[in-house]
């Protein structure tokens, strides 16, 4: 794990968040008091287009949303945005109301390769857009956590090209919000292993959720997303990793499968009943905590 220091463990080690997304059919202040119901430490705010706070508007409603969260006794450790680079709309904007209520992390993301182009090249390009936004993240005093998707095209998605981008910056600047289950998408059996070992030291936030491979509605094998502990996702040995490397940062809970319907893709009206929804939550929780404290991370 050479290259960057890893973060230093602090308390338990991570903080238990929800992605606000799966709660958009709420308001901020009735989703904070659901949220910290259900057992949670804080929250991933969505802070991007269709989210619960708007970049055009996030200096007049993020205040009110952190200060909502907060009075749920809940955190605010880090928000999801649009941000690719600095020349996404509003990025300056955001950063700048993100620090100035104390959120140091942000999600970050969305590189893709051009197939007709060639892949170092390509890389190149995309450290320049990097060493921008470190650059700008340490005028701020924030964090960029490049989140990492599965897919063709994905840049992350292969794990070890997101270490030649960001081995060269400070990881308390731009680093990873590694999804292990994505990265199981991607290697299943032993790749998953190996990308955590290699980004471990740049990872200040994760994302946890499960799949299995199953044939769509043309009969191509696609991964389907799934309750914790109905998957592939081996949680116990990537959570014991994230605890021998110290890691300490927000792990927020995905839950993206069909059965939560439209809270899973983070429309703003359910279309299952919401005490079903709500049981399904308490169902991935349940199945999460205890992996957690086994681990030594709450």
């Amino acid at each position: 794990m050479a290259g960057a220091a890893a973060p230093a463990a602090t308390g338990g080690g991570v903080t238990l968040c929800a992605f606000s997304k799966h709660f958009q059919w709420m308001e901020i202040p009735e989703a904070a008091q659901v949220i910290a119901a259900l057992g949670f430490q804080g929250v991933d705010l969505t802070v991007r287009e269709g989210g619960h706070v708007l970049p055009a508007r996030v200096r007049e409603d993020l205040p009110r949303a952190v200060a909502a969260i907060r009075a749920a006794g809940l955190a605010v450790p880090m928000a999801t945005t649009d941000i690719r680079d600095t020349q996404s709309p509003y990025c300056e904007t955001v950063i700048a109301a993100l620090a100035a209520q104390g959120i140091r992390r942000y999600r970050w993301g969305g590189f893709r390769y051009d197939e007709k182009r060639g892949v170092p090249e390509q890389l190149d390009e995309f450290k320049i857009r990097v060493k921008d936004l470190a650059a700008l993240n340490r005028r701020y005093g924030v964090c960029a956590m490049y989140h990492t998707h599965s897919g063709v095209n994905e840049v992350g998605a292969s794990m070890w090209d997101l270490y030649l981008l960001l081995r060269d910056f400070d990881p308390d600047a731009v680093s990873v919000n590694y999804d292990i289950g994505h990265a199981t998408v991607e290697g299943g059996y032993g790749g998953w292993i190996h990308s955590t070992r290699l980004l471990l030291p740049y990872m200040r936030g994760t994302a946890v959720k499960d799949f299995r491979w199953a044939r769509n509605s043309q009969g191509a094998w696609r991964p389907a997303w799934c309750g914790l502990g109905q998957g592939m996702v081996d949680l116990s040995r990537y959570f014991s990793m994230l605890k021998a490397g110290g890691f300490s940062g927000p792990l927020q809970l995905h839950m993206e499968y069909e059965e939560l319907g439209s809270a899973a893709t983070g429309r703003r009206e359910l279309t299952v009943p919401k005490d079903k929804v709500l049981a399904l939550m308490h169902r991935d929780l349940d199945a999460l905590k205890p992996l957690l404290r086994e681990a030594g991370l709450i």
